[in-house]
Protein backbone atom coordinates (compact mmCIF):
# COMPACT_ATOMS: atom_id res chain seq x y z
CA UNK A 1 0.00 0.00 0.00
CA UNK A 2 2.30 2.80 1.21
CA UNK A 3 5.42 1.38 -1.45
CA UNK A 4 3.03 1.93 -3.93
CA UNK A 5 1.81 5.31 -3.26
CA UNK A 6 5.94 6.59 -2.86
CA UNK A 7 6.29 5.53 -6.22
CA UNK A 8 3.26 6.75 -7.65
CA UNK A 9 3.66 10.88 -6.10
CA UNK A 10 7.45 10.88 -5.00
CA UNK A 11 7.77 13.01 -7.91
CA UNK A 12 5.33 15.39 -6.24
CA UNK A 13 8.46 15.40 -3.19
CA UNK A 14 5.55 13.15 -1.52
CA UNK A 15 7.60 11.18 1.13
CA UNK A 16 6.21 7.97 3.20
CA UNK A 17 7.99 8.38 6.47
CA UNK A 18 7.84 4.96 8.23
CA UNK A 19 7.48 4.73 12.01
CA UNK A 20 7.08 0.78 13.69
CA UNK A 21 6.21 1.31 17.31
CA UNK A 22 7.76 -1.87 18.69
CA UNK A 23 9.83 -2.27 22.40
CA UNK A 24 11.37 -4.84 20.80
CA UNK A 25 13.76 -2.63 18.31
CA UNK A 26 15.80 -4.36 14.99
CA UNK A 27 14.90 -7.66 16.42
CA UNK A 28 11.30 -7.70 16.57
CA UNK A 29 10.31 -5.22 14.04
CA UNK A 30 13.57 -5.21 11.76
CA UNK A 31 12.22 -8.10 9.90
CA UNK A 32 9.24 -7.30 8.60
CA UNK A 33 10.81 -4.15 7.67
CA UNK A 34 12.97 -5.82 5.45
CA UNK A 35 10.72 -8.41 3.86
CA UNK A 36 9.27 -5.42 2.77
CA UNK A 37 11.69 -4.00 1.13
CA UNK A 38 10.63 -0.60 1.28
CA UNK A 39 12.45 2.49 -0.60
CA UNK A 40 11.10 5.14 1.71
CA UNK A 41 12.62 5.53 5.44
CA UNK A 42 11.45 3.33 8.27
CA UNK A 43 12.47 4.12 11.68
CA UNK A 44 11.70 1.92 14.85
CA UNK A 45 10.71 3.77 17.76
CA UNK A 46 11.44 1.56 21.05
CA UNK A 47 9.87 3.79 23.62
CA UNK A 48 6.66 5.48 21.38
CA UNK A 49 7.77 8.97 21.85
CA UNK A 50 6.67 9.65 18.25
CA UNK A 51 3.06 8.00 19.43
CA UNK A 52 3.21 10.14 22.82
CA UNK A 53 4.03 13.09 20.98
CA UNK A 54 1.21 12.86 18.08
CA UNK A 55 -1.24 11.62 20.20
CA UNK A 56 -1.28 8.41 18.16
CA UNK A 57 -3.66 5.29 20.07
CA UNK A 58 -3.47 2.47 17.51
CA UNK A 59 -1.88 1.32 14.03
CA UNK A 60 -2.32 2.13 11.52
CA UNK A 61 -2.44 6.17 12.28
CA UNK A 62 -1.07 8.86 10.23
CA UNK A 63 -0.37 12.44 10.02
CA UNK A 64 -0.01 15.03 7.11
CA UNK A 65 3.18 17.26 7.13
CA UNK A 66 3.77 19.60 4.44
CA UNK A 67 6.57 20.84 2.84
CA UNK A 68 6.62 23.33 5.31
CA UNK A 69 6.44 21.04 8.41
CA UNK A 70 2.99 22.45 9.16
CA UNK A 71 0.38 19.86 10.35
CA UNK A 72 -1.67 19.46 7.21
CA UNK A 73 -3.93 16.31 8.67
CA UNK A 74 -3.46 15.53 12.60
CA UNK A 75 -3.27 11.95 13.78
CA UNK A 76 -6.38 9.57 12.40
CA UNK A 77 -6.55 6.48 11.12
CA UNK A 78 -4.83 5.40 7.94
CA UNK A 79 -7.05 3.72 6.25
CA UNK A 80 -8.24 1.16 7.96
CA UNK A 81 -11.62 -0.29 9.03
CA UNK A 82 -13.30 -2.19 11.28
CA UNK A 83 -14.15 -5.23 8.99
CA UNK A 84 -11.85 -7.65 10.87
CA UNK A 85 -13.79 -7.14 14.10
CA UNK A 86 -17.58 -8.63 12.04
CA UNK A 87 -16.04 -9.85 8.91
CA UNK A 88 -13.52 -11.97 10.28
CA UNK A 89 -12.90 -15.46 11.39
CA UNK A 90 -11.19 -15.27 14.58
CA UNK A 91 -10.11 -19.51 14.29
CA UNK A 92 -8.57 -19.04 10.40
CA UNK A 93 -7.98 -15.16 9.78
CA UNK A 94 -10.20 -15.30 6.82
CA UNK A 95 -11.62 -12.12 5.89
CA UNK A 96 -15.20 -12.32 4.36
CA UNK A 97 -16.05 -11.10 0.69
CA UNK A 98 -17.81 -8.35 2.17
CA UNK A 99 -15.25 -7.46 4.83
CA UNK A 100 -12.28 -7.46 1.77
CA UNK A 101 -14.64 -4.87 0.07
CA UNK A 102 -15.41 -2.53 3.19
CA UNK A 103 -11.34 -2.53 3.83
CA UNK A 104 -10.89 -2.15 0.16
CA UNK A 105 -13.37 1.28 0.09
CA UNK A 106 -12.09 2.77 2.82
CA UNK A 107 -8.16 1.92 2.04
CA UNK A 108 -9.09 3.66 -1.33
CA UNK A 109 -10.67 6.58 -0.18
CA UNK A 110 -7.70 7.78 1.99
CA UNK A 111 -5.38 6.86 -0.67
CA UNK A 112 -6.99 9.60 -3.13
CA UNK A 113 -7.17 11.78 -0.53
CA UNK A 114 -3.85 11.99 -0.15
CA UNK A 115 -3.54 12.14 -3.83
CA UNK A 116 -5.49 15.19 -4.02
CA UNK A 117 -3.69 17.11 -1.77
CA UNK A 118 -0.14 16.13 -3.25
CA UNK A 119 -1.53 17.23 -6.37
CA UNK A 120 -3.34 20.66 -4.94
CA UNK A 121 -1.65 21.24 -1.85
CA UNK A 122 -3.23 23.90 0.63
CA UNK A 123 -6.43 24.01 -2.01
CA UNK A 124 -7.82 20.49 -1.17
CA UNK A 125 -10.63 20.08 0.42
CA UNK A 126 -8.72 17.16 2.30
CA UNK A 127 -6.02 20.07 4.09
CA UNK A 128 -7.71 21.02 6.83
CA UNK A 129 -7.59 24.69 8.36
CA UNK A 130 -4.82 25.64 10.98
CA UNK A 131 -7.62 26.75 14.01
CA UNK A 132 -9.32 22.63 13.09
CA UNK A 133 -5.91 21.17 13.50
CA UNK A 134 -5.26 22.81 16.56
CA UNK A 135 -8.96 21.82 17.51
CA UNK A 136 -7.94 18.45 16.75
CA UNK A 137 -4.63 17.98 18.54
CA UNK A 138 -5.38 19.35 22.26
CA UNK A 139 -2.80 18.65 24.48
CA UNK A 140 -2.55 15.60 26.56
CA UNK A 141 -4.80 14.64 29.60
CA UNK A 142 -2.85 14.46 32.87
CA UNK A 143 -3.90 10.76 32.75
CA UNK A 144 -2.29 10.28 29.52
CA UNK A 145 0.54 11.77 30.95
CA UNK A 146 0.93 10.03 33.87
CA UNK A 147 -0.03 6.59 31.64
CA UNK A 148 3.55 7.27 29.47
CA UNK A 149 5.34 7.98 32.58
CA UNK A 150 4.52 4.51 33.62
CA UNK A 151 5.01 3.31 30.32
CA UNK A 152 7.84 4.43 30.36
CA UNK A 153 9.20 3.55 33.82
CA UNK A 154 7.76 -0.18 33.20
CA UNK A 155 9.23 -0.64 29.81
CA UNK A 156 12.91 0.78 31.03
CA UNK A 157 12.67 -2.06 34.35
CA UNK A 158 11.27 -4.62 31.38
CA UNK A 159 14.60 -4.06 29.53
CA UNK A 160 17.19 -4.10 32.68
CA UNK A 161 15.85 -7.35 33.55
CA UNK A 162 12.97 -6.67 36.06
CA UNK A 163 10.29 -8.52 34.59
CA UNK A 164 8.15 -8.80 37.51
CA UNK A 165 8.43 -5.32 38.66
CA UNK A 166 7.49 -3.88 35.41
CA UNK A 167 4.09 -5.39 35.29
CA UNK A 168 2.34 -3.25 37.42
CA UNK A 169 3.82 -0.18 35.66
CA UNK A 170 2.54 -1.71 32.19
CA UNK A 171 -0.96 -2.40 33.95
CA UNK A 172 -1.56 1.44 35.27
CA UNK A 173 -0.61 2.37 31.66
CA UNK A 174 -2.99 0.60 30.36
CA UNK A 175 -5.56 1.87 33.25
CA UNK A 176 -4.30 5.86 32.65
CA UNK A 177 -4.77 5.27 28.90
CA UNK A 178 -7.32 2.57 27.89
CA UNK A 179 -7.80 4.01 24.71
CA UNK A 180 -4.32 3.44 23.46
CA UNK A 181 -4.07 0.54 21.69
CA UNK A 182 -0.75 0.32 21.34
CA UNK A 183 0.23 0.48 25.08
CA UNK A 184 -1.93 -2.40 25.35
CA UNK A 185 -0.39 -4.14 22.92
CA UNK A 186 2.94 -3.73 23.27
CA UNK A 187 2.56 -4.18 27.59
CA UNK A 188 0.62 -7.56 26.74
CA UNK A 189 3.31 -8.81 24.48
CA UNK A 190 6.26 -7.70 27.26
CA UNK A 191 4.25 -9.80 29.39
CA UNK A 192 3.91 -12.46 27.39
CA UNK A 193 4.77 -12.98 23.87
CA UNK A 194 1.82 -13.86 21.78
CA UNK A 195 -0.21 -12.27 24.43
CA UNK A 196 -1.32 -9.19 22.28
CA UNK A 197 -2.93 -11.24 19.57
CA UNK A 198 -4.68 -13.11 21.95
CA UNK A 199 -7.92 -13.29 24.36
CA UNK A 200 -7.31 -10.61 26.38
CA UNK A 201 -7.28 -8.22 23.11
CA UNK A 202 -10.30 -9.92 21.52
CA UNK A 203 -12.25 -9.23 25.46
CA UNK A 204 -11.24 -5.62 24.98
CA UNK A 205 -11.96 -5.22 21.21
CA UNK A 206 -15.64 -6.96 22.43
CA UNK A 207 -15.73 -4.60 25.22
CA UNK A 208 -16.21 -2.02 22.78
CA UNK A 209 -19.57 -3.01 21.95
CA UNK A 210 -20.88 -0.28 19.35
CA UNK A 211 -17.78 2.20 19.86
CA UNK A 212 -15.39 2.09 16.97
CA UNK A 213 -11.82 -0.22 17.31
CA UNK A 214 -10.99 2.26 13.98
CA UNK A 215 -12.63 5.67 14.41
CA UNK A 216 -14.12 6.92 11.23
CA UNK A 217 -11.81 9.53 9.15
CA UNK A 218 -14.04 11.80 7.58
CA UNK A 219 -12.63 12.88 4.20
Amino acid sequence: MWQGLYDELKDRSFVVLAVALDSGGVASAGQWILAAKPTYPCLIDERHVVAELYSMVNVPSAVWIDEAGRIVRPTEVAGASDAFRTQMDRKTKQVSAEGIADRQRTRTAYLNALRDWTAKGAESPFAVSRDEVRRRSSGPSDEHVFAAAHFRLGEYLYTQGHREAALPYFSEARRLHPASWSYRRQTWELEEPGKAGGPDFWSAVDALGDRSYYPPVTL
